[in-house]
């Protein structure tokens, strides 16, 4: 059955195994594939980033991996602009966008559309930067509580860079960032259905993290991570070394702890990673969840992609 002019979406939390089922769904469906994680766009990190293998690729390639170098930062209005481009030209070719992946900021920003947010005014952001030098960040907390209070009740006053961002853009606007933030534009005018996949147990996602974690150590992590090291342009503050797996390495070469607590801290922080992602999910409105235990899970989500049109929802007319 061809389904055209309509879009997939396939949602999970870290190790819950989206990539496979959105592999086996691409080989059943006139679909084509869409990452949507902000690691798996960086060249040169393969191992931590659980990417997609080249056996995989070739059998279901996938768009926007490897799209950028790790010293270059990524943004959500970027990946929408560019997922958005891709996802015209699948279904202009008559084929279904598969979009899969787990960094939910992305996908709210490709189906929501963004906020109309000024761009940075470098004479505002070099005031704010000497005030916060002088006064430090529990004052411009307190100065952004009077213009927006519910901006600084999300942020937290140790957070100077999210705090100088909403003055920034009050001052530049008049219009305090939640107002702004509501002011959307470029919706996805597509139907969307929308798949979750992830075990119902937690403790057995937590037991495929630790897995996982341990293996991508055993194939190599510390030495993609010292070839990083190597090139001299790169630091553990840059989004892509603070990848999850990536700065914990990085800071245990730096020798900040030892061997055995990476592996520890690996681990939760890529258990803390599945636990947002799973918070974002459960708010997520029209989900179709599937038990990625479920011996049937591929044929549960393939009946549900070759079900008449109401289970694809126009989200955002």
């Amino acid at each position: 059955m061809t389904i055209t002019a309509k879009v997939i979406c396939l949602y999970g939390p870290t190790a819950a195994g989206k990539t496979a089922l959105a592999i086996a769904l691409a080989e059943q469906l006139p679909a084509e594939l869409i990452s949507v994680d902000s690691a798996l766009i960086y060249r040169g990190m393969d191992i931590g980033t659980a990417k997609p293998s080249a056996a995989e690729l070739a059998r279901a390639p996938h768009r926007l991996i490897d799209i950028c170098d790790p010293s270059e930062s990524y943004s959500a209005a970027q990946f929408a602009l560019h997922a958005r481009q891709h996802i015209d030209d699948i279904i202009a070719a008559g084929r279904t966008p598969l979009l899969v992946g787990g960094t939910m900021l992305y996908f709210k920003a490709l189906l929501e559309g963004m906020s109309t947010l000024p761009v940075a005014d470098p004479a505002i952001r070099a005031e704010l930067q000497q005030q916060l030098s002088q006064q430090g960040s529990a004052a411009l907390h307190q100065q952004l509580a009077l213009v927006d209070p519910v901006s600084a009740a999300r942020i937290h006053p140790n957070d100077p860079q999210r705090i100088s961002r909403a003055l920034e853009v009050f001052r530049c606007s008049g219009q305090s960032l939640t107002a702004l933030s509501q002011q959307r534009h470029g919706a996805l005018p597509y139907p969307v259905l929308q798949l979750a996949v992830a075990p119902q147990q937690r403790a057995y996602l937590h037991q495929r993290i630790e897995l996982r974690f341990r293996q991508m150590v055993s194939a190599g992590l510390q030495a993609e991570v010292e070839k990083l090291r190597a090139r001299g342009d790169l630091h553990k503050d840059l989004p892509a070394i603070r990848s999850v797996g990536y700065r914990q390495m990085w800071e245990y070469l730096d020798g900040d702890y030892s061997y055995d607590e990476m592996i520890n801290r690996g681990i939760f922080a890529s258990r803390q990673l599945a636990k947002r992602q799973l918070t974002w999910l459960r708010k997520w409105p029209a989900v179709h969840w599937l038990d990625s235990l479920a011996v049937d899970v591929e044929q549960q989500a393939l009946q549900l992609c070759q079900q008449p049109g109401q289970l694809f929802t126009t989200l955002h007319p």
